[in-house]
Parts: structure tokens; C-alpha cells; sequence
């Protein structure tokens, strides 16, 4: 079987995917083996791959497919979320392109056009995850609107309903007025920004109804005088000397010139501004709550665009933010603005679209949260049936969980699940809950007592279900378990093993995930929760398309191949902490690649016989990289255990790259165009092959090719089915002492080099063994360093070149190849060198004020110092002995 001289990463990651594929590898269906199951955070549907996807997904594929090679049976089940705010959105958006309102369309109209643009646009993303090598269960890809999991939404939000956890009411929101919908207040982001506090005047009526010019009144700070049209009262301390004798009057709104009572509550804090408060109940949370205690008027001033309504007078039609800066310069134009000043404060944004959310007074349905966080806190944070990796952001989770509201999960959106909820009249309780409208025209004339009701008579609540809603149910519904919780895959698979996602979304979803999992199946949806960082520029910037420091990931994988892009990501990717990505780590995966296939090239370029025995050197050095690789094998299963994955990707890296390529292979390799026995073959060949066990789950593509190329394999054969390499006690001894002999072999190359003996000329090698280190590893040490003769001696040579390590003296005998004249001279010139440094060393160390103030560290290091030339001194003085 011939090999190519080049690895050529484009056309293996093709063969082998499409082979995989044909194979059915990734599929699972429930048998006698114990599973191992993973659910995929679903991207959003009409998403593409970024490099967030491209870490997270590349460490569930090496969960999966080292889960695959333990003999699990695997399962990694893909899908996608529907996104409804960010689909929506875009769908809006392109038939606005096309001359088309939303609003002229009926519902059933706009989601024949939101279908059309997830079947034009959707999967793409989950086509991409194949190119970087992910083995997901593609026979079990799910999509959240697909109609058994909008089913399971369905029958989830009935039941909650009957259970009396979701209710309906009319409150204070959140709302996007980009989307045009409501959000969580887990979706909303507090950024700090620079505005102006604006300083208002609200005079006193006149007795004829104007407003007084000379009377006193009361000046108020705001950020937001736009908002003066739903202003309904005044508010002061009651404890306030400076307004006392406001308590009960009126003030004059500027503009509007509507009258408004100055109340008192011991809310307002006197200290804040000018101790005085604008009360806009329909636009604040606070001033709802004064609203409701005094019995306020509540005037809504906004339309569902952000824009003003009839109460906004001459601004109705006009954006709050251009309102903001016109209205500043009429109040000043009417004396109504005392002044201005730079203010910074915290402004809630919308996740998803970033626009500034406006709080409004909205009938919405809300999931009461209390009692159904309680196991989800418990599991987590007391008995550690779920595990956080790393344990740090239990603290994130407590926060969350201990702080936890209700949540509101009615969105103003068409794309989606459509609420449940059906209305038989114009009362705001005039509705029943139910699966389909069959079952909801039985209830309503139970309800009514109205026997005559017909389903026309019917209007179902045109919102939709938040899309976190649909997706906190994933681990169960993508195995059936809301709808038959009793059917064999949902038995089979649930609880998951693992679920591998970001820090970002730990609330959002990971937290309700556990929620329903105990509400639903009375169990945990997962054991291990691995939470990835955030993928940054070198800079440490968060990667976006504006800044231009996001690369494109096919791109990537064009150029370095998935296999060197995987390794690039996970070299540096412990959990938790962002990766300050750099493509330096791709091409060094791509190197990694690269080192691998040539070393496979150069076992299966060599000559083989069958007649020749094993040399001593192969036997020590096959019995050598045998422990190291179960050691090294320990290692790896316990970075595993503790998800430090990148830490075992760099355990496999350093025995390929430096034990096995380094080391083993210069060890066994045979002389200039000789053979090497069949033993020592046959050996290399099996530790090619474990090593490409440990390595497949992080470069699954090159594995493949060089496995089926060592052998020819049927299907039943292939590595990615293969076995896991078993763990086996092993001669930690023997480890130890090859380190000392990889000293031992340093130091005669070093002597080589300095001295420039060419390795092709042989020298001599005596040892004085102070240390009585072991003799095991002596056929290495004559191989690798090209030795004719290795003597034991008890006493010092002389005439030779010398080294030591650790107590142990080494001397190499000079032949003539040597000039001993220059060879002292040399020496002698070192030697000087390094007794002048010792001395400055020496003389800092002597400076009592220098040691009483430099830190630890520092004194450290300049001891440190001192000892190595002392070392190296003794080292130089010997030699030169030698040589005279």
C-alpha cells in the first residue's frame, strides 16, 4: 500500500466523513451496553459556524467519540433552536426588503414565509459541524418547532397550568421595542453608558388655571424628560423640611400643563438629586409601585415602536430618543429646564437586538418559579448529583437560583410556539387552557355552562412561548419523554452524561434545564456540566464581525485542516477561561499533523527481517515507552476525569511528539539502510496504533487514514470502533531512571557538539557511578551516542573530555581529533567568565541592605545563580584536569 509523501488534509477529512457516514458509526439505537449521551446546545437555526461553535462542538466530539472507544454505546444527538426573536427578526426584515409588511399578513401567512427562510437557510450550520469532524447521531436531528417538540412545549405549559404554576397577569415588563416583544429579565444586559440628568421645573397652577411664574416650585432630576407626559404625581419625603409645605398641592407638568399632586412616601431618598421624584407609573417598576400605593393615574405614553403616542402631544409618531433632544431644547425655550449635567448610568439592552428595553405595563404569562427551583438548587449546591466544571461558577449559579423571579414566558411574536390559552369572551379571565382547540371548546362550555359554543367562537392568544421555553425541555423531548415518558429511548438515554456549553447561558439554559428534568422525569437531565470560555483575539477582545478580528472557521479548516484547527483550539482551552485565540495554534496543530504522518512514514519505510534478533537497545527501549505510555494513559484518564481536557490533549501531545517520535523511534531505529527485526517491528507498530487511540478523539480524520493504512481493516475494524487502550501497571522506576539517562545522552551530544566530533566518528564512554545509577539503559546510551566501549571505573580519567550529572562523573578520552592546546585555552577563557560572574553574584547576596529588600523571588533566583556557576566551575576545573 503505497503512502503519500504529503499528508493531504482536504481529501482524507472527506474519505474517512463520507466512510463514517456510510457505516452508520454515529448512529445508536438502545442494546445491552451502557450509553453514553450527550445533547447538543441546538444553535440557532439559521445560524452559521463561529468559533464559539467550533470549541464547544470539537469537545463534545472527543467526549463522544473516546465514550465511542471505551465501549459505550454513544449517543451525541444535533438539532437546532427556532430562535424566535432573532428569526423573526430577519424574516421581518427581508419581506420589508420586499415591500411587505408583517402586519398586513395573517399569522398563517408570515409563518409560511419564517418556514421558507429556515428551509432555504436552516441546517447550514449543522453541515458545517461535519467538516470539523463531528460524529453527532445525524438519523436523531431535531428542531425545536418540529410538531413533536412544539407537542412537548404544548402539553408542558397545560400541565403547569393545571398544576397552578402559570399564571396570567397584568405587570410591569420588559420590553424590545426593536423586537417588539417582551424579554425575561435574564434577557436583559445593564451596560453603563454617558447620558445627561436633566433638571426640570414643575410649577404651581394659577388660580385661573395657568402656571405661576413667580410662585416657588420644585425642581426634579430625570435622564429621561421625554417621559413627562406620563408623569401623575410628585413625589417628596415626608420627612423633607424643604417640601412640607408641597404635601398635598399641586404642580403644573411642563408642556402638557396637566395639574399633578406632589405626594409624599418615605421611598424618595432626600440625598438623590434634588431630593424630589417624577412619578410615570406605566414606565418604571418603582413609580408602578408608588402608583399602586397612592392610587395614581397610570398614562402609557409610548407605542410599541418606542415611538409617542397621542399623549406625547406634538412628538406623537416621533422616536423617544429624538424626543429626548427636542424636548430638552423646549423646556429650556419655556424657563421649564434649570440646567444640565453629564450623568453615567445603567441602561438595561436587549440581548438579542441591543436596543434599549422600555419598561411597560403589559397583561403577560408568567411560571411561578419558587417551589420549582428548590431541586435544581439542591442538586447543584448541596448533594453535587450535578457538577459544575470548574466549581466556580457554583457561586454564578447560587446568585441566579437564590435570586430567582417569576418568569415571564409570553413573547409578542408569531415565530414560535403559539400559547395555548384560548379566549370565549372579552373578560380578561375569560379563557381556558388546553392542548388543541377541541379539547378547549369542551372546557369553555364547562366553563360557560354554554353548550352551544362552537369553535369559531374561540380566539387563541396570538403570543408566542419565549424559545427558552421550548429549549429547557431538550435532554427529555429529543427522546420523547414529555410525550411518552414510558417509551424505550427515553429509558434508555435520560438522564445524559454530560452537556458541554457556555458560562453565558448557564441561567438562560442550563439551570432550567435542571429545573424541568427534576419537574418532569423527577431525575437530573445530566451528571457533568463542562462550561467552556470565551474564544478572544490576542488583544483579549470578545470576537465580532465589526471588529474584524473574528476568522472565518471553513476558512480555518481550509488552511490547517480540522484536525490541526481542533488541536489549535483545545491546546489552549482549559475549562472556563477564555482562549485568547491566535491562528499560530492552528498551524501548530497543523505541525502536530505533519510530525505524525512522518513519523508513520518513516516505521513503514523501513526494511524488515525476520532473521535478525532483537538488539538489546530495542528491548529496553519497547519496555521503556510501554510504561511511559501507561503512565501517561493514568494521566490522561484522570485529566478526563476532571474535564480538564485540554491538559489531556497536551499529555498525548508530549508522549507522541517527544516520547514516541523523539525518543522511541531514534532508540529502535536501525543503521543506515539496514533492516530492523520483525519483533521490534511488530512492537512499533502496536504503539503506533495505541497511540493513535488516545489521539482519534482530538484529530479523528489523520487517525483513521494512518490506522487503515498500517493494515487493512474491514468495517467492523475501524478506529473510530476500536477500543480505548487499557490501563496496566507499570515500572514508574524504570521511567525515572530513562530520565537520567536522558541527561547522560545530553551531555555527550552537548560534547560532540561543542568539541565538533561528528556522530558518524566513535568514541569511548567511562563512568564513574557515584549514584549507582541503574546500568538498564546502558545499550541506549552506546547506541544514541555512537559509543564503541562503556567502562565502569572508579577513579577520574585523565586526558578526557568530562560532565557530570548529578554525582556521577562521565569523561569521553580525547583522540586526535582534538586540539588540546585550543581545547584548554577555550576552557580556560569559560572558566575566567564564569568566576567573574560568580563573583557579582556573590558580592549582591554579600549587600545585607540588597537582601533585606529585594523580594523572595529575586533572592532566589540570584542563589540559584550563584549555585549553577559554582556547578558549571567545578564542571570546567575538572575538565581542564583531564586535559592536562
Amino acid at each position: 500500500m503505497s503512502i503519500p509523501a504529503q499528508f493531504d488534509a482536504k481529501t482524507i477529512e472527506t474519505k474517512w466523513y463520507n466512510y463514517w457516514m456510510k457505516n452508520n458509526y454515529f448512529h445508536s439505537t438502545p442494546d445491552h451496553r451502557t450509553p453514553y449521551t450527550i445533547v447538543i446546545p441546538p444553535p440557532n437555526v439559521t445560524g452559521v459556524l463561529h468559533m464559539g461553535h467550533m470549541l464547544n462542538n470539537t469537545i463534545q466530539d472527543v467526549l463522544i467519540r473516546r465514550a465511542r472507544l471505551k465501549g459505550f454505546n454513544a449517543c451525541w444527538v444535533p438539532g437546532t433552536d427556532h430562535a424566535s426573536i432573532a428569526t423573526e427578526a430577519k424574516v421581518v426584515a427581508k419581506l420589508k426588503s420586499e415591500g411587505i409588511n408583517k402586519a398586513d399578513l395573517t399569522r398563517e401567512e408570515f409563518l409560511k414565509h419564517a418556514y421558507d427562510w429556515t428551509d432555504k437557510y436552516g441546517g447550514t450550520i449543522l453541515e458545517q459541524l461535519k467538516q470539523l469532524g463531528c460524529s453527532c447521531d445525524w438519523d436523531r436531528t431535531k428542531f425545536t418547532m418540529d410538531p413533536d417538540m412544539s407537542a412537548s412545549v404544548i402539553k408542558s405549559f397545560v400541565d403547569l397550568y393545571n398544576k397552578g404554576m402559570i399564571y396570567r397577569g397584568y405587570r410591569m415588563v420588559n420590553w424590545d421595542p426593536e423586537a417588539k416583544t417582551t424579554l425575561s429579565d435574564e434577557e436583559v444586559i445593564y451596560e453603563e453608558q454617558q447620558g445627561k440628568l436633566f433638571f426640570l421645573k414643575y410649577s404651581p397652577p394659577t388660580p385661573e388655571g395657568g402656571v405661576s411664574t413667580n410662585s416657588e416650585g420644585v425642581i426634579v432630576a430625570t435622564t429621561r424628560p421625554e417621559t413627562i407626559f406620563g408623569d401623575t404625581a410628585i413625589c417628596v419625603n415626608p420627612n423633607d423640611e424643604r417640601y412640607s409645605h408641597l404635601i398635598g398641592k399641586t404642580v403644573v407638568v411642563p408642556i402638557c400643563g396637566r395639574e399633578i399632586p406632589v405626594i409624599a412616601d418615605e421611598y424618595v431618598d432626600m440625598e438623590f438629586g434634588t431630593g424630589c421624584l417624577k412619578v410615570t407609573p406605566a414606565h418604571d417598576m418603582n413609580d408602578k409601585t408608588l402608583g399602586e400605593k397612592h392610587n395614581l393615574e397610570i398614562v402609557d405614553i409610548f407605542n410599541e415602536d418606542a415611538t409617542l403616542n397621542s399623549f406625547g402631544l406634538h412628538y406623537q409618531g416621533k422616536d423617544r430618543f429624538v424626543v429626548r433632544a427636542e424636548i430638552a431644547q423646549e423646556l429650556e425655550s419655556i424657563g421649564a429646564l434649570a440646567k444640565t449635567e453629564i450623568h453615567l448610568n445603567k441602561v438595561g439592552t436587549s440581548e438579542r437586538t441591543k436596543a434599549v428595553i422600555e419598561p411597560r405595563l403589559s397583561d403577560q404569562w408568567f411560571l411561578k418559579m419558587d417551589d420549582l427551583v428548590k431541586p435544581a438548587i439542591k442538586s447543584v449546591l448541596e448533594d453535587g448529583d450535578i457538577k459544575l466544571h470548574p466549581s466556580r461558577f457554583n457561586n454564578t449559579y447560587a446568585h441566579w437560583l437564590n435570586n430567582i423571579r417569576d418568569w415571564n414566558i409570553s413573547r409578542q411574536l408569531w415565530w414560535g410556539q403559539q400559547i395555548p390559552a384560548y379566549f370565549y369572551g372579552d373578560g380578561k379571565e375569560d379563557f381556558v387552557v388546553a392542548e388543541n382547540i377541541e379539547e378547549a371548546l369542551a372546557l369553555a362550555k364547562e366553563k360557560t355552562s354554554n353548550s352551544s359554543l362552537l369553535t369559531s367562537d374561540l380566539r387563541q392568544d396570538p403570543d408566542a412561548l419565549d424559545t427558552w421555553f421550548s429549549s429547557w425541555l431538550w435532554p427529555m423531548s429529543v427522546f420523547g419523554g414529555i410525550m411518552d415518558p414510558e417509551n424505550e429511548d427515553f429509558k434508555y438515554y435520560y438522564p445524559t452524561n454530560d452537556l458541554v456549553t457556555g458560562p453565558d447561558i448557564l441561567f438562560f439554559w442550563v439551570a432550567r434545564m435542571i429545573i424541568a428534568g427534576y419537574e418532569y422525569a423527577g431525575e437530573k437531565p445530566f451528571t457533568n456540566v463542562y462550561l467552556t470560555g470565551l474564544v478572544r483575539d490576542k488583544q483579549r477582545r470578545k470576537m465580532s464581525k465589526s471588529l474584524g478580528n473574528s476568522p472565518e472557521p471553513l476558512e480555518l479548516i481550509e488552511k490547517f485542516g480540522a484536525d490541526g484547527v481542533r488541536v489549535g483550539l483545545l491546546l489552549s482551552a482549559s475549562a472556563g477561561n477564555d482562549i485568547m485565540f491566535d491562528e499560530e495554534l492552528c498551524n501548530q496543530g497543523k505541525g502536530f499533523s505533519n510530525k505524525i504522518w512522518n513519523a508513520f512514514k518513516l516505521i513503514k519505510g523501513w526494511e524488515v527481517s525476520e532473521t535478525i534478533t532483537q538488539p538489546e537497545s530495542s528491548k529496553v527501549a519497547i519496555e521503556w515507552y510501554e510504561a511511559k505510555l501507561q503512565q501517561a494513559l493514568a494521566e490522561i484518564e484522570d485529566n478526563f476525569e476532571k474535564y480538564r481536557i485540554s491538559d489531556a490533549l497536551m499529555g498525548i501531545y508530549k508522549l507522541v511528539w517527544d516520547d514516541f517520535c523523539s525518543w522511541f523511534l531514534e532508540m529502535i531505529k536501525p543503521a543506515y539502510q539496514q533492516p530492523i527485526d520483525k519483533a521490534t517491528f511488530d512492537k512499533a507498530i502496536e504503539m503506533l496504533e495505541n497511540n493513535m487511540k488516545l489521539l482519534h478523539p482530538f484529530m479523528p480524520f489523520l487517525t483513521e487514514e494512518i490506522w487503515h493504512l498500517i493494515a487493512d481493516r474491514t468495517k467492523e475494524e475501524a478506529l473510530i470502533v476500536s477500543t480505548w487502550p487499557e490501563i496496566k501497571p507499570f515500572n514508574a522506576q524504570l521511567i525515572a531512571d530513562f530520565e537520567n539517562t536522558i541527561e547522560v545522552i545530553s551531555g555527550i551530544r552537548t560534547i560532540r557538539k561543542d568539541k565538533n566530533i561528528p556522530f558518524k566518528d566513535t568514541i569511548e564512554l567511562k563512568v564513574v557511578n557515584n549514584d549507582k545509577a541503574s546500568t538498564y539503559f546502558d545499550a541506549i546510551v552506546t547506541k544514541l551516542g555512537n559509543i564503541t566501549s562503556l567502562a565502569y571505573v572508579s577513579e577520574k580519567v585523565d586526558g578526557a573530555l568530562s560532565f557530570r550529572v548529578k554525582s556521577n562523573e562521565y569523561f569521553i578520552p580525547i583522540t586526535g581529533n582534538i586540539d588540546v592546546a585550543a581545547e584548554i585555552a577555550k576552557l580556560t577563557e569559560e572558566l575566567n567568565y564564569t568566576k567573574g560572574f560568580l563573583k557579582s553574584v556573590q558580592g549582591k547576596l554579600a549587600n545585607e541592605k540588597f537582601v533585606a529588600g529585594a523580594p523572595e523571588k529575586v533572592i532566589e533566583m540570584e542563589r540559584k545563580k550563584e549555585a549553577d556557576a559554582l556547578a558549571k566551575i567545578a564542571t570546567i576545573e575538572q575538565s581542564l584536569a583531564g586535559l592536562k
